[in-house]
């Protein structure tokens, strides 16, 4: 609760719109591999592979991906099931959500992870992978691109 209180302080001063901080959109991931859209997915969030920049290695950049791993395609599932898990009340009393929880995808090793999202202090998606509790896991920073007008 204290975390969703700093949260929405910090959102009111820094002047943080409703919009920098919804993580539906485009994003490009940590590795620059690939531009991923998230949007809604029933009642949920998910996140497709939007464009595949380059097929490498997520966790060693500039490196080929590890032999058996599953090139990305446009369409790719890579995010899925994610729910609001922490909201805060805004000064109009709608209540907004913090923190969403679901899965995420790592094509390196085909496996599927228990993942936590939310917006960063400096409007960037940060996704926290994890095992079992999220106190053992990693954290990547992916950066909003701004959407093509026509």
């Amino acid at each position: 609760m204290r975390t969703a209180l700093l949260l929405a302080a910090a959102l009111l001063a820094s002047g943080i719109t409703r919009a920098d901080a919804d993580p539906r959109g485009l994003w490009l991931t940590a590795s620059g591999n690939l531009e991923v859209r998230i949007e809604p997915c029933g009642a949920a969030l998910c996140g497709k592979v939007a464009r595949v920049i380059a097929n490498q290695s997520m966790s060693r950049p500039g490196e080929a991906m590890a032999d058996g791993a599953q090139p990305a395609q446009q369409g790719m599932d890579i995010l899925s099931g994610f729910l609001p898990s922490d909201t805060v009340t805004a000064p109009d009393g709608q209540r907004l959500a913090t923190e969403w929880r679901g899965r995420i995808f790592n094509r390196e090793n085909g496996k599927t992870y228990d993942c936590l999202m939310s917006i960063g202090a400096a409007g960037e998606l940060k996704l926290h992978a994890y095992v079992g509790l999220p106190l053992f896991g990693k954290t990547q920073a992916w950066q909003r691109v701004a959407e093509a007008t026509q």
